[in-house]
């Protein structure tokens, strides 16, 4: 693939994890310090890497918020856990992930990702059962 192929690639599959008024923001947002970062993050982070065969987006995304939990990034954490049940994961799959960060992350980090995820569950249910 070539780079414009690439980046074509990359918007897919970022739509189809992320949805897509999160990256119509995104490229609306877009200025001349952010371009290029987000068309770096869109074409090798979605475009090479979220769609090689080797693993199911599932799993991408399990791993996803395993990682974020490790660096302590809450923000990349509330965009891959609203994302994840765009790739079948479920809320149960999440407390296992965390349940798993608090051995190999320690307890801040997975005491503080709980909190988040309990936040953002919190909200999700608030919004769905609104009339």
């Amino acid at each position: 693939m070539n780079d414009e192929d690439r980046y074509e690639a990359g918007l897919g599959m970022r739509r189809a994890v992320l949805g897509s008024a999160h990256v119509d923001r995104s490229l609306t947002n877009r200025n001349e310090l952010t371009e290029e970062i987000q068309n770096f993050i869109t074409r090798y982070a979605w475009g090479e890497i979220w769609t090689r065969d080797g693993l199911p987006r599932h799993t991408r995304s399990l791993l996803t918020i395993a990682m974020t939990v490790a660096l302590n990034r809450s923000e990349e954490l509330a965009l891959h856990l609203r994302a994840a049940k765009n790739n079948g994961v479920t809320r149960e799959h999440i407390k296992e992930v965390l349940l798993q960060s608090v051995i190999y992350c320690g307890v801040p980090a997975a005491n503080s990702a709980f909190h988040l995820v309990d936040k953002l569950f919190r909200e999700d249910d608030a919004a769905t059962t609104k009339p």
